[in-house]
């Protein structure tokens, strides 16, 4: 018998840990999943995918399933409530549910659960946190080398960016404010836009302009394009002030670079080959923001339609989703057209995009394809398997087991200071980080570029997974193993508390009888079989990826 799932197709390799009281637990979870996903084992269902659609579907749909249809790929079946509940907490707030969080919407029978779900998390600080993460990467959030923001600045940025994620505040409007602000990096946050880049030359901030906003990589484009697009922004100037590390950024009429003769007006090229005259006494910014955010303009909506279908689905409509070129074509071009209409017709409200996207059938498909056909992942026929950034992960083995991370800055200020009880995805400098963050790949932040997170599972990182005492010790003082150690739960009743609070699912019955076995073998007493299977369950690919 070959096993189907995916969780069988890595916990293999965990055979070759030398605690042998573990390998015995891993080998009856192993079993147990490999016979819940084997062909023709009528006897148990996998806990993976349904049958059913519980959820609605939207205009997504259509475009997406008349793709695969003309390609001749079935597309996966739908993922059940138990994959649904932790993928969309997972991808809208960064964390995991709780076990009674899990069980309650897995038991929940009313036909909108999972649209009802969706509003709730929007709703949550951790949605705010996990989506300024992903923002901070983009903007280079980061007080040290080569950035250099400096912690008092770092802090501000993010904060503002976190409310503006918080508030709805509508996309085009957050752009406008990030080229066209001037003031203190310390006063007006969006301002450090222009510092939080390694060359502030205006070719340098072109070329962050053109990946930040326009998803194109302008040191690929002829070299006039990219001279042409840095004449908007040669009036940027810098000023320090008394204050240790407060610069002021303003749009400097006079500035020896702008090409300007003796303050007269000069013409200027916008990227789509339109000429503009540029007064001497008006900020070029704002030219080329009202250029860039006119609606009949789809490089703005299109660059962040594409990036935001890219963090829920795994890969851009255009792939790599900051690499837009004309010879990059989109996968459907039908999809990232009707994205950008709507996106528009909205008010640029992130959350309605977001929401659109999440409550379509093609995001709530199995991550079991029904297609062997290379294409399926390219025309989104199932869900990817990813593993959890950094971040998360390190969040998620911190809530299970009450722990807390220890993060260090190389920058000896008071602004890096961090509580104890922060959560990896709330940090506010990407300065500020740990031993783990740095194996398991959080972006350094130097480029602003989607590849500057690495997301492959490692040996490294398995060999800490698996042999950390760390993690070791986490578990073994968490409060779960405590709590079922106090408990006089059978060991059915146990089994079931730790898979909706680790995996969020109920265990199936070949895995409930796996534990109960292990727990009446194991000679080492209760204790350490709860210890044994917690470590299990966190070490399997069910756990570390999303799926």
């Amino acid at each position: 018998m070959r096993p189907r799932c995916f969780l069988a197709r890595t916990l293999t390799s965990v055979f070759r840990r030398a605690h042998l009281r573990k390998f015995w637990l891993f080998r009856s979870a192993l079993l147990a999943v490999c016979l819940a996903a084997a062909p023709g084992h009528a006897a148990v269902s996998t806990p993976f995918q349904s049958d059913t659609w519980p959820g609605p579907a939207n205009k997504i749909d259509g475009l997406v399933f008349s793709k695969l249809q003309q390609l001749n790929i079935e597309p996966a079946k739908p993922c059940s409530d138990p994959v649904f509940v932790r993928r969309v907490y997972l991808d809208v707030t960064g964390t995991l549910p709780t076990g009674a969080e899990a069980r309650d919407f897995i038991l929940d029978r009313t036909p909108d659960k999972r649209e009802r779900l969706i509003e709730r998390l929007f709703e949550r600080d951790a949605f705010a946190d996990f989506w300024a993460m992903k923002w901070s990467d983009l903007l280079r959030i980061k007080a040290e080398f080569p950035i250099n923001l400096w912690p008092n600045a770092a802090q501000s940025y993010h904060r503002w960016i976190r409310d503006c994620i918080r508030n709805n505040v509508p996309y085009d409007r957050f752009v406008r404010e990030l080229l066209t602000s001037s003031g203190s990096n310390f006063e007006v946050p969006p301002v450090n836009f222009y510092r939080a880049m390694q060359n502030r030359t205006p070719l340098g901030i072109a070329q962050t302009v053109a990946l930040t906003f326009m998803g194109e990589r302008a040191e690929n484009w002829p070299s006039n394009r990219l001279a042409n697009l840095s004449v908007f922004f040669a009036n940027v100037g810098y000023k320090s002030t008394g204050e240790w590390k407060e610069e002021i950024v303003f749009f400097n009429p006079r500035a020896t670079n702008s090409g300007s003769v003796n303050g007269s007006p000069r013409p200027a090229i916008l990227p789509d080959g339109t000429t503009v005259t540029l007064a001497p006494e008006h900020d070029p910014r704002q030219v080329f923001a009202q250029w860039l955010l006119n609606a009949n303009n789809p490089r703005l909506v299109r660059n962040l339609v594409n990036r935001a279908w890219s963090w829920l689905m795994g890969r851009g409509i255009i792939q790599e989703p900051d690499d837009i070129r004309p010879d990059n074509p989109p996968s459907n071009p039908a999809l990232l057209a009707f994205l950008e209409r709507d996106f528009v017709s909205s008010g640029y409200d992130f959350k309605h995009l977001l929401r659109l996207i999440l409550n379509s059938r093609t995001y709530q498909l199995s991550s079991l394809p029904n297609t062997t056909n290379p294409d399926g992942a390219a025309h989104f026929a199932f869900y990817p398997l990813r593993r959890l950034d950094a971040e998360v992960l390190i969040d998620a083995i911190d809530q299970l087991t009450g722990s807390s991370e220890s993060y260090s800055s190389a920058i000896p200020e008071p602004y890096t200071f961090v509580p104890d009880n922060l959560r990896s995805i709330a940090l506010p400098d990407g300065s500020i980080s740990s031993s783990f963050l740095e194996m398991f790949g959080r972006p350094a932040r130097d480029t602003g570029q989607e590849s500057e997170r690495n997301s492959r599972l490692s040996a490294a990182q398995k060999l800490w997974l698996f042999n950390s005492s760390v993690l070791q010790r986490k578990i073994e003082q968490s409060r779960m193993v405590q709590f079922q150690t106090a408990s006089d739960h059978p060991a059915p009743e146990v089994a079931t508390g730790m898979y909706l609070g680790i995996l969020s699912r109920f265990p199936t019955g070949e895995e409930i009888k796996g534990a109960q076995a292990y727990f009446q073998k194991q000679r080492g007493g209760r204790r350490q079989a709860i210890v044994d299977l917690a470590w299990a369950l966190m070490n399997s690919s069910e756990f570390i990826y999303r799926h």
